[in-house]
Formats: C-alpha cells, sequence, structure tokens
C-alpha cells in the first residue's frame, strides 16, 4: 500500500486509498470495453468486427500500451509516469509524466498505417481535420489546476500527443503549443527537456497526482 505524509493533528504517514501508481496503461479503455460487452468470448469476436465500438476502443487500448511502455522508460531517468488517470466524470488523462522537465498530459492516438500532419494549431489525419490539438490543450488546463489546488503551488502542465504506428508524422510549427511525437520517441525527448522543476517538487507532484481524491 502506498503512504503519503498525514496533515493531521498525528503527522506520521498515511495509506492513500485506490494509488492511481497501480493502474496499467489503458486500464480505463479495458472497463469501457467490459461495459460495453460483459460477454469475454463476444468481446474478441468484437474486436475483429468491423462495424464493431469495441474494435474502436480496441485500436485505442493497443495505442496506450505502446505509449505507457515508452513512458515507462522514464523511470530511469528520475521520472514518474502515471497511466488512466480518472475524473469523476469517467473521463481519463491516458498517461501523466512527472519529471525534471515539468508536468506532461499525455493523450495516446493510435492512426495505424496513416500521415499525420500538425501545422500552427491543428492535426490532419490524412488529410481530415481532427480536434486532438484543442482536446489535448483543455485537458492539460485542467490538470493543471487540479494539481496546483492540492500541491498548494502553480504546477503547469504541457499537453503531449503520442501518435501511435501512423506511415508518416510530419509537425510544420517550430514552437508548437500541444507537443506532437511518434510514440517511439518519447522517452528520448521528454528525458533530453531542459531541467525545470527541483526534485522535491517533483516528488510533491507526482504524490498528489497519485491521490485520486485529487481527481474528483
Amino acid at each position: 500500500m502506498a503512504w503519503q505524509e498525514g496533515h493531521g493533528t498525528g503527522g506520521g504517514m498515511q495509506p492513500i486509498q485506490g494509488d492511481l501508481a497501480r493502474n496499467r496503461p489503458g486500464d480505463a479503455v479495458r472497463r469501457k470495453i467490459r461495459e460495453l460487452q460483459p460477454n469475454a468470448l463476444r468481446r474478441v469476436a468484437d474486436r475483429w468486427s468491423r462495424d464493431s465500438e469495441i474494435r474502436s476502443w480496441a485500436d485505442g487500448l493497443v495505442g496506450e500500451r505502446v505509449t505507457g511502455r515508452r513512458l515507462d522508460r522514464l523511470r530511469h531517468h528520475g521520472w514518474f509516469t502515471l497511466h488512466a488517470v480518472q475524473w469523476a466524470s469517467g473521463a481519463d488523462i491516458d498517461h501523466l509524466a512527472i519529471g525534471p522537465a515539468g508536468v506532461f498530459a499525455i493523450n495516446s492516438k493510435r492512426h495505424k498505417g496513416k500521415v499525420v500532419w500538425y501545422g500552427d494549431y491543428a492535426i490532419t489525419v490524412n488529410g481530415a481535420s481532427t480536434r486532438h490539438v484543442a482536446a489535448s490543450q483543455a485537458e492539460a488546463r485542467r490538470a493543471s489546476q487540479a494539481l496546483s489546488r492540492h500541491c498548494g503551488f502553480a504546477v503547469s502542465v504541457r499537453p503531449v500527443i503520442s501518435v501511435v504506428h501512423a506511415a508518416k508524422v510530419t509537425v510544420k510549427s517550430a514552437a508548437p503549443p500541444v507537443l506532437v511525437l511518434p510514440a517511439g520517441d518519447l522517452d528520448r525527448v521528454l528525458s533530453g527537456l531542459t531541467p525545470t522543476l527541483p526534485q522535491d517538487q517533483v516528488v510533491r507532484i507526482y504524490e498528489v497526482a497519485r491521490d485520486p481524491r485529487t481527481w474528483r
């Protein structure tokens, strides 16, 4: 069981109930798939049906697992990672990475075999526009507000989109508002960024972020 510093009159350490550090990449998607189809055999069949809603969720699960594996490599560089961080509404942040270079909310997008193009403010997939950038920015702002409120100091959160299994990813902006990266580059790029947080703040943010009460 995980523990955090107590803030009551007794001091000491208190356990974190429902510690989010136990979550696996894609856990929220797994729950959604089970909700859509409780029967395990039918779930398997639906994953291969072109018209099945479960197939779309299953593709997303693959993307989150790929992204999660790359992000977990950051632990060798003094980072912490969390997955499937769920809000009270049921929505979730796919991944959080917390380390010397700051806090990053990572949204995994699997676009197998497709061409992804990112200009200054928008992403297209095979020429079709998406809301990926706006959604990622909104998610990062909301995460920043929650973490700042519970940490007691301002916590900036940068939005990241992890592109999984695309045929090609092109980023045209020199200073994009959202960091868009192929999943295979995540650990290398994030660990190479300039440090901005002292270690005590990194640890404090992680302890707050892993507590499910932060996201209610």
